[in-house]
């Protein structure tokens, strides 16, 4: 034998199961297993539940690949290097040991004896597959300085194109898996198996946690700009697959990377499961960063008689964000943005950002904004607002979000009409065939049950060269409680879209109400509205031909301001009135697709001509 393989026989006990686990979604009810061999193929099975779940094992033979020596949920993967011949089980599988770091050595060959279990990233509830695991495991090291099994590669041939069973919103935890027909079965069935990508174009930035999301599938539904483009709920691209470090930072830095950007080489480890985007590469071996991603944007200034309207999620602003961000804000306002003329503002907190203590004026946080702004050398701009009811209206607790105007009175006016508080709805008010509004600044049926715990639509009407222009700014409610993509329910349920279809309805009702009034009026609803342009949302916000959704005008490539889980996409919108035609519009990329960023949101700018 030799030395590279020296026989060894050091029994280790790894801690297992500990209290948090179990009430974190771990299913296990101790039982005997049979005593004839088994392998890893044989614990994981040919669906996503072991069919030993909650059985003890005793031996199972295995080669040790990566090792887990941070955090608490420390372990290892062990992978047999004489699979079977079926290709929906996997031959690999995490040890778990909690807070104990496990006293192995990648190339170990081992003998595990331990209690088969199913761990819910997230809890049970959060409705997401599950991760087989070895947990109160104890093994024996028998030779050391194995080779690994070769990594499997992830590419177009290798990924199917089709994402998931159809279970009409059922479970597919069941089902038997067919990796050659299904991107979930597919990564499924190399759960916790040395996977790799070779050459693999960054499609989500690095992130604050140290991950960043890649495509095996180059070629797939890019961007203009190189992400990946996600443009209807049939093709959520199945080639996304998030990557994260086994690596010691001290030895290798893990990179700072923009979409856009390559891992150039190979990238390899363990496939791995969490409650944050799903399917991950546990990376024992990472490619070399090329940076190929394109510079951030600037938009083309307005011209004297073109109004220029932006929309922008600040992401949770207030006078306790620190200042550089207030100055990043503001120079992408002046320079990237060109200083728009009127900007619909969303997350703008209280004056005490997210302290619970009842205040809900934000003149401070506006105020700093505006200031910051002028220091850049952008215009004086004045800003509009209202205070909503204290911890009524979602986001940061404490926080009290809301959405405000922006608006420079060297080149726009506001026309003030007082009576606008938290609880007054604004009305639209027929005046000599022209509309006007009951109060302005105002909110849209603030008591509708459609915007409960949800930031209510502000509408501003202003004056433009002497025509008057009504904009209304929105913040749709969140996504929050969606069963996510790679959910074992499939079609994942978007429980969330209701409200939204409600809110939607409610600001496509006071447009009418509005051309009805004067049908040339101009009206631009602008916004994070939190859903797609394919969405039934949008659909409804459309609907009738009262708004046209200018995202649609854009060339394909170019349909995105926001990056979730390596997919681009659009969740902000700029709308406009028929009798707006002239329109020229832009997504200003200079956030989504960046490590460092000053908010998660690209801001929107649309230039128009009126009359």
């Amino acid at each position: 034998m030799s030395s590279s393989h020296r026989a060894l026989r050091r029994p280790v006990t790894g801690t297992a199961v500990v209290t948090a686990a179990l009430a974190a979604g771990l299913l296990i009810a101790p039982q005997s297993a049979s005593a004839a061999e088994i392998r890893i193929h044989d614990i994981q099975g040919t669906t996503r539940l072991s069919p030993l779940a909650g059985q003890r094992v005793t031996e199972v033979p295995g080669v040790v690949t990566a090792i887990r020596a941070f955090g608490s949920a420390r372990g290892f993967w062990v992978q047999d290097p004489r699979p079977d011949r079926d290709p929906a089980t996997s031959e690999a599988v995490f040890v778990f040991t909690g807070k104990d770091t496990p006293k192995v050595a990648v190339g170990d060959a081992v003998l595990l004896t331990g209690t088969v279990s199913e761990y819910y990233p997230g809890g049970a509830a959060a409705g997401l597959q599950s991760l087989t695991q070895i947990t109160g495991a104890t093994w024996t090291v028998t030779s050391s300085g194995n080779p690994l099994p070769d990594a499997v590669p992830l590419n177009a041939s290798t990924v199917p194109a089709r994402w998931a069973p159809d279970a009409n919103g059922g479970s597919i935890e069941s089902l038997p898996l067919r990796p050659r027909s299904y991107a979930l079965d597919r990564y499924e069935s190399l759960e916790g198996m040395r996977v790799s990508v070779a050459d693999a174009p960054v499609v989500g930035p690095t992130s604050s946690h140290n991950e960043l999301w890649v495509t095996a599938e180059p070629d797939h539904h890019r961007t203009a700009r190189g992400g990946v483009l996600y443009d209807s709920y049939r093709d959520p691209n199945p080639g996304r697959v998030k990557v994260s470090s086994l690596i010691p930072f001290s030895q290798r830095p893990f990179p700072v990377a923009d979409v856009g950007d390559e891992l150039t080489g190979v990238t390899a480890g363990p496939l791995d499961y969490d409650n944050y985007g799903g399917y991950e590469i546990q990376a024992t071996a990472l490619g070399d960063l090329t940076d190929r991603g394109p510079a951030r944007e600037t938009t083309r200034k307005q011209r004297a008689d073109e109004l220029a309207v932006a929309t922008y999620n600040v992401e949770n602003l207030s006078p306790k964000t620190p200042q550089a961000k207030f100055d990043r804000l503001a120079q992408a306002l002046v320079d990237n943005l060109a200083a728009p003329d009127i900007v619909a503002l969303e997350e703008v907190q209280d004056n005490s950002g997210p302290t619970n203590d009842k205040t809900v004026a934000a003149d401070a946080t506006l105020k700093q904004l505006a200031d910051a702004i002028k220091a850049a050398g952008g215009p004086s701009y004045a800003w509009q607002q209202i205070d909503p009811v204290d911890g009524k209206d979602g986001g940061q607790p404490g926080g009290n979000i809301r959405v405000a105007f922006l608006y420079n009175p060297a080149r726009v006016s506001f026309t003030a009409v007082p009576g606008g508080d938290a609880t007054t709805p604004v009305k639209v008010v027929r005046d000599h065939g022209k509309a006007r509004l009951s109060v302005s600044p105002g909110r849209i049926a603030p008591a509708d049950a459609a915007w409960e715990n949800s930031r209510k639509p502000l509408v501003g009407q202003f004056s433009f060269r002497g025509r008057p222009v009504f904009v209304v700014a929105n913040h749709f409610n969140s996504k929050g409680g969606d069963q996510g993509l790679d959910s074992r329910f499939q079609p994942p349920a978007r429980t969330s879209e209701t409200q939204r279809t409600q809110q939607a309805e409610l600001v496509n009702r006071f447009v009418k109400d509005l051309l009805a009034a004067d049908p040339k009026a101009d009206v631009v609803v602008a916004g994070d509205l939190n859903d797609y342009q394919f969405s039934p949302a949008l659909k409804t916000l459309t609907k009738g031909g009262v708004l046209t959704d200018l995202v649609n005008r854009l060339p394909k490539a170019e349909r995105y301001g926001y990056v979730f889980n390596g997919n681009s996409q659009v969740l902000d919108h700029m709308l406009t009135s028929r009798h707006l035609r002239a329109v020229d519009y832009d997504i200003v990329h200079i956030n989504a697709e960046y490590a460092d960023q000053s908010s998660d949101h690209d801001p929107q700018v649309l230039r128009a001509r009126l009359g």
